[in-house]
């Protein structure tokens, strides 16, 4: 019998009803809290612990005087939490748009990327958390608005307050000074990896160790600060200190830049040494042309980036001449007044006649030179005789001795050896023409450490660049210091070679180069202007190499004052022919003038006074204590 509307039935189907939801609901939270406890515990720990990276300061790279040379500047990667964005900070998107450069409806476009193709995302490389997956692709909680945002704009966008906007502090590297030195320095690529050049050698020093933090965020990606189990803090790099000088090296590159504009070479070379006591050996300055700017160096083709200075080889054609002739003095098989025949043709060495290189062609000697005269001169014939007085393997060992065939130890990484074969594989004209600089490949660097035997009193010095390293406050933890190779002449053999090669710049008619001389100092150096061999096609139809008339590389490697070595300059110029009157690019002609301007800029600025008596640095032999 009916009760109205509240029957047994009724009361029962919702007893029933409530009694079925609630033991529903208790079904789902056993199955939540008892049976998949450790899997979605899992999910939970991964959604919202997070391992936030800090990343640690890549140390400066500065020139003798302080000045950056390369630094790290902060910056920040902006991104946007779709996910997190609020309705009602919707009124604030134009002013965040015009702060970051967008248009607003790029940057509207952007927020509503909230759902990526499960095929996209799989793809996705933006570092983003992985979030909630559906069967048709992924939430978006991460989309990037700006790749680099400068601190004070940054500070600008949190004033803003728009909920789901933050950014990742990173370090961007940057040369304030553009190209200059940029072949010693190298560059730091956009993965943050050290490419060439001193970035790339002192990156163990440079890099310094990023912290990290171990935390918790929530569902908005905020940091959950009460839950922060590990926080290590990032180790900054330290800074590098270098022997260039940013003056020195400018006026190099604006001698570079005169010479390609006036000249229009394949390449050329400019390499300035400090000879001064507990400064020997380290370079005031290394420009090459064409050259780049490392903050742009994505422009630049793969040869405007080498460091031509000790990655490419050349015949260095007379500057070589040094090698024999100081051999000859060293071993007192020759004065310097001892004469030689520089008109014959052919001389007989080791029972056999061996033609000997023709003079230039403006060259004819009336009389027999002196070992003073054939450097002066620079006689092809004089040195080849030079060379036969010491014998094959006599003249190879110091060929070696110099440096050639091997690297000088450069620190900016991409050296090669050069070619310098034993006398096992000479041939019959070897020993007559390698002394004049043929049948030999050297590097810029090279050939300016072999000078520099000279200047230095008779020691082979290691090029160097890096000073000092300093920690983050400023202390110095490593300090560098002159080191030779080996010991090549001896000093009475080296300072009377000063003296012979005072006589290349001599104003009064007898040296080939006065064009190098520098009023009031004594100038001592050596001229080159070497034929390239280049490929040309026989009669047969072979290529082959062959020695050319028209293209050289003129050289002109020296140092002053020749009484007291302070500074050594090296200037190679290749293939400057087609714009020098007469179409021959002679040493005097296109390389002394650079050596001569670069030094009377340097006497004032580095204060030069040849003294009275030279005074003739020690040095540690390396390996040895320093």
């Amino acid at each position: 019998m009916s009760r109205g509307f509240a029957s047994s039935y009724r009361i029962a189907l919702v007893v029933a009803a409530v009694l079925a939801s609630f033991a529903g609901v208790g079904a789902r939270l056993v199955s939540l809290h008892v049976l998949q406890r450790e899997k979605f515990l899992s999910y939970i720990e991964k959604a919202r612990d997070e391992i936030i990276i800090q990343n640690a300061r890549r140390g400066d790279i500065l020139d003798a005087h302080g000045s950056l040379l390369a630094t790290s500047r902060s910056l920040i990667v902006l991104g946007a939490d779709p996910q997190a964005l609020r309705k009602e900070d919707e009124a604030k998107w134009p002013a965040l748009a015009r702060l970051l450069g967008l248009r607003a409806a790029d940057l509207e476009k952007k927020f509503a990327e909230k759902i990526r193709p499960a095929a996209e995302a799989a793809g996705d490389d933006n570092g983003a958390p992985e979030t909630d997956a559906a069967d048709d692709g992924h939430e978006v909680r991460w989309v990037k608005l700006c790749d680099a945002v400068d601190e004070s704009t940054y500070d600008q966008i949190k004033a803003l307050n728009i909920r789901g906007i933050y950014g990742n502090r990173i370090f961007a590297r940057v040369y304030p000074q553009n190209q200059l030195a940029a072949h010693v320095l190298g560059y730091v690529n956009g993965e943050g990896e050290p490419v060439m050049g001193l970035e790339r050698y002192l990156d163990f020093y440079l890099r310094g160790q990023n912290g990290w933090l171990e935390t918790e965020r929530d569902g908005l990606r905020r940091e959950l600060a009460q839950f922060r189990s590990r926080d290590v803090a990032p180790a900054d790099g330290y800074d590098a200190v270098l022997s260039l000088d940013a003056t020195v090296q400018n006026m190099v590159e604006q001698e570079l830049q005169r010479l390609a504009d006036k000249y229009h070479p394949a390449k050329a070379t400019i390499i300035v040494g400090d000879l001064r006591p507990d400064h020997a050996g380290f370079l005031l300055a290394l420009g090459n042309w064409p050259s780049f700017n490392p903050n742009d160096y994505s422009r630049a083709g793969l040869a405007a980036q080498r460091n031509i200075a000790i990655t490419d080889q050349f015949e260095p054609g007379s500057t070589f001449k040094i090698v024999a002739a100081s051999a000859a003095l060293n071993e007192n098989l020759v004065t310097p007044a001892s004469r030689f025949d520089c008109t014959i043709e052919s001389v007989e060495y080791e029972g056999t006649l061996r033609h000997l290189p023709r003079e230039d062609a403006s060259d004819h000697f009336d009389h027999p030179l002196s070992v003073a005269e054939i450097i002066a001169k620079s006689s092809n014939k004089g040195a080849a005789q030079l060379a036969m007085r010491l014998g094959d393997q006599k003249f190879y060992d110091y060929v070696r001795a110099f440096g050639f065939g091997q690297s000088t130890g450069f620190p900016a990484g991409g050296e090669i050896d050069g070619e310098l074969a034993p006398p096992a594989r000479w041939d019959g004209l070897t020993i007559t023409r390698m002394p004049m600089g043929q049948s030999v490949g050297v590097t810029a660097m090279q050939m300016h450490c072999a000078m520099g035997v000279i200047a230095s009193g008779g020691y082979l010095l290691r090029p160097q660049v890096v000073k000092e390293i300093r920690d983050t406050d400023g202390s110095v933890i490593y300090r560098f210091r002159p080191v030779v190779k080996r010991r090549v002449l001896s000093e009475s053999t080296a300072r009377t070679m000063a003296r012979l090669l005072e006589g290349v710049a001599m104003t009064d008619g007898s040296g080939n180069a006065p064009e190098a001389a520098i009023p009031g100092f004594e100038v001592a150096g050596k001229t080159g202007t070497a034929q390239k061999l280049l490929p040309v096609v026989d009669a047969k139809g072979h290529t082959v190499l062959r020695y050319s008339d028209r293209h050289h590389i003129a050289s002109f490697v020296g140092f002053f004052p020749a009484s007291n070595p302070q500074v050594a300059i090296t200037v190679i110029v290749d293939d400057a022919d087609a714009c020098v009157p007469g179409g021959v690019a002679y040493g005097h002609i296109v390389a002394a003038p650079v050596f001569k301007r670069l030094g009377e800029q340097l006497i004032p600025y580095l204060n030069l006074q040849p003294p009275a008596e030279p005074a003739r640095p020690q040095f540690a032999m390396e390996g040895g204590p320093r």
